[in-house]
């Protein structure tokens, strides 16, 4: 017996937290700024954890996270300091919004772990994708509903055949990613996680450097 209600509020706080991401840009911030500001996920994510899944740290994992952080977001402003771009007041509401609902998640996930641990049930990685992706692809299509985006969508498929293929391969491997993101989420904690996906954009970014 799993918490259908803690996955399907957190399917809907990761589709709110990538339409907040995706809006901030639409509306005026530049990429280098959003990306040093999902540099600091971790931070509203053990925030989450704290309020909403009843996590405690300890003072070496406080200041763990601090370090992680900051050295992801110098790494990340090395790499983007020459690039230039505009910083609009919406766009940083809506990544500061886009902040939030990762922190809802990640103290949602939290909540799931405890929650089924007390019923006694144990859910696999996969159980946590299937039900995640269900709710998420629920909340995308009401959205997209009510916002009229369904009728344009397919028209837009239709007219671009090429474009069917990219879309089965991407979805291959935002497939296989989540595998790992989803046992690490159920084998370890949301805030493990999220410190894998923090730091992998060090190595991106200095993979990016030496081969040149």
């Amino acid at each position: 017996d799993l918490p259908q209600r803690l996955f399907a509020s957190s399917g809907c706080s990761q589709v709110l937290a990538k339409y907040c991401t995706n809006a901030a840009l639409a509306n005026g911030l530049s990429f280098p700024v959003a990306t040093l500001a999902k540099s600091g996920k971790m931070v509203p994510v053990m925030v989450g954890s704290l309020l909403l899944g009843g996590a405690s740290y300890s003072l070496r994992q406080y200041a763990q996270v601090a370090m992680i952080v900051a050295g992801t977001a110098i790494v990340s402003l090395s790499k983007k300091k020459a690039s230039s771009g505009t910083t609009a007041t919406l766009g940083v509401a809506f990544i500061v919004a886009s902040l939030c609902f990762d922190g809802v998640t990640g103290g949602l996930q939290k909540r799931v772990k405890s929650e089924t641990k007390a019923r006694g049930a144990a859910p696999k990685p996969y159980d946590y994708m299937f039900l995640t992706n269900i709710y998420m692809l629920a909340t995308a299509l009401v959205f997209a509903l009510c916002r009229g985006e369904v009728q344009d969508g397919l028209k837009f498929a239709l007219d671009n055949p090429a474009l069917w293929g990219k879309v089965l391969r991407f979805g291959a491997c935002s497939a296989v990613g989540q595998s790992f993101i989803f046992y690490t989420i159920s084998t370890f904690d949301p805030l493990v996680c999220t410190t894998v996906t923090t730091t992998r954009k060090i190595f991106s970014v200095l993979l990016s450097i030496f081969p040149k």
